[in-house]
């Protein structure tokens, strides 16, 4: 059916927002929570302290996105409304079991990978049950719904502090739970427009059969050369991504002491990454097929760049400013994965693609803040830390320069073989008109023409 372009989709549409929002809003204000578990959990003699508390926030935002091929097949057989209200109760429980461990090794478990699966369970159909609903607006609409992930940015380090500071940690977490708990009621909005494959075989045989595992799993996408790069190249880049959201309260604690406000940080990078969001997105539109990629090349520059930066900066202000074009960078390259992903392997493998991606993107993703604790925990400052974290951007920048090129090729090997078959058959076509004997002739043309 066609989406209705709004009606009932408003509503799904602020669903989607404070899925978007609750999710990565908590998983992006992980820094917070960090300097609390060093505090809360911490001992003089242990020294490997930072690199086994990383581990929590680390996992978390790992599983978010290792999920994510698992959670698009189960979409596509139960629909979204199951999924992301069963998603949505799994977190829930996740974080509140969270709030009643006396170690650091249970959060593992509980925050790690309990609260992380549910959230990636709720977040994905969130962007699915967009298109049941949008269209023409579906580009207005998916900027809207990112958007909330960044004001949830801006707003959570702030309430976790004055949270923390009031009611301790383990209160905090269960404050926290009132967030999912609304998502778990924002997924009984998802009311499907488009049957799901158990709808569907359910009501021609009265009995669901799963379909064929090619259906199910596909990996066809992996033929696109230009998608094996990308695919490869991205995960490349993000061993160092996370670095920053996770480390960079206890580096300015380390460097500045308690004299500042070190959420203001976080404060700026979700101001600019939502301006980011919004401003390269309309940028991509007028940027033609595969050549979007170079946005993303130049977004790895600035943000290896930016980390690169964070241990020269010794006056606050300087960090400000580095928080500011990484957060703007941070928008671009986020805002664009859904397009990109289209122009590299069309349409109808779109869900999937982003899926496979996503869930390589968690292996880097997952690593790299607790190799940055490690560094920490024996070197006794962040330096080298942050100055490692900003190389993987720039080669996985340098690896996804080449994509344009390669998809443009591929592009006209594809245009040559449809061309060299209506050339034959025109042939044929006039070797009839003009009574020539076609029985043999034809066969060695068709053999030269492929």
């Amino acid at each position: 059916p066609e989406p209705p372009e709004g009606g009932w989709g408003w509503v799904v549409m602020l669903a989607a927002m404070w899925c978007n929002g609750a999710v990565f809003g908590i998983q992006n204000s992980c820094g917070v929570l960090f300097v609390s578990m060093l505090r809360l959990f911490g001992s003089s003699e242990d020294k490997q302290l930072v690199f086994k508390t990383a581990w929590v926030s680390s996992l978390s935002m790992g599983m978010v996105f290792f999920c994510s091929p698992i959670v698009s097949i189960f979409t596509d057989l139960f629909g979204c409304r199951k999924v992301a209200v069963i998603g949505a109760a799994v977190g829930l429980v996740g974080l509140l079991s969270s709030s009643f461990v006396s170690t650091i090794e249970p959060l593992y478990f509980t925050y790690g990978i309990l609260f992380a699966c549910g959230c990636s369970f709720a977040y994905q159909p969130s962007l699915v049950i967009l298109g049941h609903y949008f269209k023409k607006r579906l580009g207005l609409v998916n900027g809207i719904v990112t958007a909330g992930s960044s004001l949830f940015t801006v707003s959570l380090p702030f309430l976790l502090r004055v949270l923390i500071d009031s009611v301790d940690l383990y209160n905090t977490l269960r404050v926290l739970c009132i967030l999912m708990f609304v998502l778990f009621l924002a997924g009984f909005t998802y009311k499907p427009l488009i049957p799901s494959a158990k709808d569907k075989e359910g009501g021609n045989k009265g009995k669901f059969k799963l379909p064929p595992a090619k259906k199910i799993c596909n990996f066809s996408v992996f033929k696109v050369l230009s998608y094996r790069i990308w695919a490869f190249g991205i995960p490349a880049a993000l061993f160092g991504y996370f670095v920053p959201y996770v480390h960079l309260m206890n580096h300015v604690k380390d460097r500045f002491g308690d004299s500042v406000p070190e959420e203001v940080l976080l404060l700026c990078l979700g101001i600019t990454s939502g301006v980011g969001r919004l401003v390269f997105g309309r940028v991509a539109d007028y940027i033609p097929g595969a050549k979007k990629i170079y946005l993303q090349v130049a977004s790895f520059f600035f943000i290896g760049l930016m980390s690169m930066m964070i241990p020269l900066c010794n006056v606050f202000g300087a960090l400000v400013a580095v928080c500011l074009f990484m957060g703007l960078f941070d928008g671009c390259f986020i805002c664009i994965m859904a397009p990109i992903a289209f122009e590299l392997v069309g349409a109808q493998d779109v869900s999937q693609a982003i899926g496979f991606l996503l869930g390589l993107m968690s292996v880097p993703m997952t690593v790299g803040p607790p190799i940055a604790g490690l560094l920490r925990d024996k070197l006794g400052t962040y330096d080298v830390a942050f100055y490692l974290a900003g190389v993987p951007p720039l080669i996985g920048g340098a690896i996804l320069c080449c994509i344009p090129w390669v998809h443009e090729r591929q592009k006209l090997k594809e245009r040559a073989k449809p061309v060299d078959g209506e050339t034959t058959e025109k042939m044929l076509e006039n070797e009839s008109t003009l009574g020539l004997d076609t029985t043999e002739k034809p066969a060695k043309e068709l053999d030269s023409g492929f």
